[in-house]
């Protein structure tokens, strides 16, 4: 079997989590910019776990730099926890059907009024299922009193988004776990800097 490097844990442990972390922060970002989302906790929410998975990746970094077991451990731990998360979170997304999905939405839609708000402006609908002329809606197709309803628009959505994050949330999943292995396998060798004869 091949040595495990430090540039095999430090590639796979460190640098691709962080392109998740730059993903999950930019499209927050993006969200916010293009006026998508106006819901400061949704952005706050991605940011704080984008922060989050970076301190895991420094960890790991620092603790691959110096050979340091014990850091190693704990990032492998933790690694494993979000692997075991993500893993978890993606194959829900592939399989959710479309009436699970469609009750999903109407709860969300629901519950929301801020997010209600962003829907029916972005996509230039009003209500769920319903189009009700005497209800408030902040879409431009109000005016005329000649809206469609939101449910047909954000399925059609949801379901592209949840493949595709369903699909990404995998690849970034299979990702740690190599990255927990191969973190396991250079913590248990011997740090290369080491003096041999400290150990007799």
């Amino acid at each position: 079997m091949a040595n495990c490097t430090f540039l095999h844990v430090q590639s796979c442990g460190a640098v691709y989590p962080n392109v998740a972390i730059l993903l999950l922060i930019g499209i927050a970002a993006w969200g916010i910019g293009f006026g998508l989302i106006s819901s400061f906790r949704v952005v706050g929410v991605a940011i704080a776990v984008g922060i989050f998975l970076f301190l895991i990746a420094l960890v790991g970094l620092i603790g691959a730099v110096k050979h340091h077991q014990v850091l190693l451990f704990f990032y492998m731990i933790i690694l494993l926890l979000v692997f075991i998360v993500q893993f978890s979170v993606s194959c829900a997304c592939l399989a959710l059907n479309k009436e699970q999905q469609s009750q999903l939405l109407e709860v969300g839609w629901n519950n929301t009024n801020s997010a209600r708000t962003d829907i029916e402006r972005n996509l230039n609908c009003c209500g769920f299922r319903v189009f009700d002329p005497n209800e408030t809606c902040s879409s431009d197709c109000f005016r005329s009193r000649q809206c469609q309803p939101c449910a047909p628009i954000i399925e059609e959505y949801s379901g592209m988004v949840l493949r595709f994050v369903g699909g990404i949330g995998l690849f970034f999943s299979f990702t740690e776990i190599l990255g927990v292995w191969l973190t396991y396998r250079y913590r248990n060798q011997k740090d290369p800097r080491a003096n041999p004869s400290a150990f007799l």
